[in-house]
Formats: structure tokens, sequence, C-alpha cells
């Protein structure tokens, strides 16, 4: 799959990505995959056709089992109390939209999985020992089998070992949220409209869909709609785009043209209804945790600007990779779909917004805010130029009512100048 097209992923696969995110599904398969070894030891041992020459010390596959065993279970115990610390520290410092950015980190998912299916192997191969299941040659492949396991344990320890200074923490959630918030701009840029051909005025025929539960919209596969249309001769408006709240009085999308109810259902199904929204489709989505993580840093009970400037670069970061992927936009593929572009003003509100209202009268805040709105309108006139005049306008006026000394006032006005949007500014 080519990165432009990781946007406009059918359903099927899209929910095959989320299942896979789920905190159980790696433990559950390692486990697994430790149990059958534990297994198949004992049942290919006798088939082995030659003696591979080694000698085992009585006992000594049991004792090293059972040290593992005894092990393992302290460990999994420790490192899940670990991972709920994080999460809770995630949720009360930083904001509780981030944390699902940690329970799908791979490295915690891997070091839970390892250290679970480590202890089932040497729970199996124990229950095995203890019923006479293994020839000499089964307790070799066992033993072989063990060292392998230590292997594992040891690799993945010293990684988690690693992780766990940074894990949960600010500067770091801070750093999953960008991650997470670029590859969606960037998707957003290079096939604007999830691949859908621009919108235009609706019919005043077409015939409107209504939702049939209420929440977000987490996943719309406009392919799928786009065939359906093609093989119905008609065309399909989306006015819900992923982030969108939708409810059973408001329309999914309208279509133009004819579909059986058959036909409806599947595009019903099209789109994905969830409790919460999602970064792959909502780029706007990661903006908002962004903004979310500075509006609590400012807030009197915390009183970090220093975050709330970290929080201003990896905006900007975010947004230079739209600007970048928006230069080398491809052409639509789906051309019996109609959707909305990215409202930019509605993207630099979610974002600025926030900061400039709770960063009001704080200098360094606002003084940083403006840079970051200078360089992203320098960067891409047309695109950002309207919107990053705005909300510079409204941080100077926010400052002007907040702030007491005049000399803070004069600076912040004249740094809005320097950066050309003097003439937006609200005296």
């Amino acid at each position: 799959m080519k990165p432009s097209q990781s946007s406009v992923v059918g359903r099927t696969t899209w929910l095959l990505s989320q299942f896979r995110k789920k905190i159980w599904v790696r433990a559950a398969l390692f486990s697994l995959a430790a149990v059958v070894v534990a297994i198949l030891a004992a049942l290919i041992g006798p088939y082995i056709p030659y003696d591979p020459g080694l000698t085992l010390a009585s006992g000594s596959v049991d004792h090293i089992l059972n040290i593992l065993a005894s092990s393992m279970l302290a460990v999994t115990t420790f490192s899940l109390s670990i991972m709920v610390s994080a999460y809770a520290s995630a949720t009360s410092n930083v904001t509780p939209r981030s944390t699902k950015l940690l329970i799908a980190d791979p490295v915690a998912q891997n070091t839970l999985a390892t250290f679970v299916g480590s202890f089932l192997f040497s729970i199996v191969g124990i229950i095995g020992l203890a019923a006479g299941l293994y020839d000499d040659k089964g307790r070799i492949i066992l033993f072989m089998a063990t060292l392998v396991v230590i292997f594992l344990i040891t690799a993945t320890l010293l990684r988690w070992i690693e992780q766990l200074g940074n894990f949960g923490r600010v500067g770091d959630t801070i750093l999953r949220v960008e991650r997470a918030a670029v590859p969606a701009f960037r998707n957003a840029g290079r096939t604007p409209r999830l691949g859908a051909m621009p919108w235009i005025d609706i019919p005043g025929t077409a015939v409107a869909v209504l939702s049939s539960t209420s929440g977000l919209v987490e996943h719309i596969d406009v392919s799928k709609m786009d065939e359906l249309a093609k093989a119905n001769g008609a065309r399909i408006f989306i006015g819900a785009m992923p982030g969108a709240l939708v409810h059973p009085s408001r329309a999914l999308f309208h279509f133009h043209g004819s579909f059986d109810d058959a036909a409806i259902d599947e595009l019903r199904k099209c789109i994905s209804v969830g409790d919460d929204r999602e970064y792959e489709q909502d780029p706007r989505f990661g903006l908002i945790v962004l903004s979310e993580i500075a509006s609590r840093a400012l807030s009197p009970a915390v009183n970090d600007p220093g975050t709330a400037i970290e929080v201003l670069g990896s905006g900007m970061r975010v947004l230079l990779a739209y600007a970048d992927a928006h230069d080398n936009a491809e052409q639509a593929q789906c051309h019996h779909v109609h959707a909305p572009d990215l409202d930019i003003e509605e993207l630099f509100t979610s974002f600025f917004n926030p900061i400039a209202r709770d960063g009001c009268g704080i200098v360094e805040v606002q003084m940083r805010l403006i840079a970051v709105l200078e360089a992203l309108a320098s960067r891409s006139p047309e695109l950002f130029g309207n919107a990053a005049g705005v909300s510079a306008m409204s941080a100077v006026e926010r400052s002007n009512i907040s702030m007491v000394a005049e000399h803070d006032k004069l600076e912040i006005a004249r740094r809005a100048e320097r950066a050309n949007f003097a003439a937006q500014i609200i005296d």
C-alpha cells in the first residue's frame, strides 16, 4: 500500500488495524505460540532421527522453568502496574485523549506479551515434565526452546527499561501525539477529501440518508461508496467527515440517483460511527489533543508555559508536514463521490484559539504563538495566510485585554507587526 493510500483503506482493513491495537491481542498470540512450542517439544522429540549428543543434568530444565514461572509472574504484575500508572498519569497530567496512544504502544504491548507468554511456556513445560511427556530428545528440545525464551525475555526487558524513563511523561506524550498527527495530515494533504471529488452544490432532488446511531464518525470507506455509486449510476455527497458528530436527525450523506434499500444499507456500513475519534482519517483530532495538552499546562494549577511552547512547536511541524504533502496532492480517484475540503480556518481555531485564550497573560507563549503563525504563513501564504492572520489578530486582542503591563502589550504588537499581521490587528 502506498503511503498516500493509507487514509483511503477499506473498512475491513481499517477494522483489522484497530483490532491489532488492542492490548490483549499480542499477549494472546505470543502466549499461544509459547504453549504450542512447549507442546511440540514433547510431540516431535520421538521422531528426531538422530541423537543430538547432549546430556542434561537431572532436573536442570525443571529448575530453569520453575525460575522462569515464578519470576515472570512477578515481572508481569509489576509491568502491568507501571502501565496503569502511566495511563493514570497521562489522564491527569496531560489529557485523557492521549491514553489510547499509550495503550497502543508496541513496546509496552510486546513487553506484556513476552512476559505472559514466557510464564505460560514455563507452566506448560513444568506440567509436561511432571507428567513424563518428554523423553530425552524432547527434554533437549525443551531446553533449547527455553534458552530462546530467555534471550527474548532479556532483550524485551532491556528495551522496557529504556522506555520506562519516559513512558507516560508529558514530553513523551506530546511526541506520541505529534507522531500520530503527522501521518494523518500527510495523508490528508496527498489525498484530499479521502480521494473524493471536490464539493459541489447538492441537487435539490438528492435524497438524505440519516445516521442510524449517535456518535462520532471514525472512518469512511470512500472507495466502496464510489463502487456502489458507479454501479448504480448515482452520485454521493458526504456531509459528515471523520470526526463529525452524527445522530439520527443528521444526514450522513446525500445521494442523487437510484439505490435500493440493500444498497443504502451497504453505503451506511461504509461510514463507521463509534464513541471516540481516531487519528487516521481525522487530522483535526491530533491538533485538538495537542491544544488540550497546552491548555492544561497553562491552567493555574499547573502553570507550565514551557509545555505550551513545546506544543506550539509540535503543531507547527504537523501543519508544515501538511503543507509539504498538499504541494504534491494527487488527483481524486473516486469520481462518483463528493466531499468537502479540510477547513484550514477551523484547524487553526481548534489549535491556536485555546492556547491564545489560556495563555493570553503570558508574554512568552504569545510571542511563540505569533512566531509559529508567521512561519506557517511564510511557508504557504495561499494555504495558511488568511487563517494565520485571523489567529494572530485574536491573540493580540486577547493580550491587550488580559495583560496589565503596557510594555508587554507593546512587545506583542510589535512582534505581530514584524510578522506582517499588523493590518489585521484590532487596536
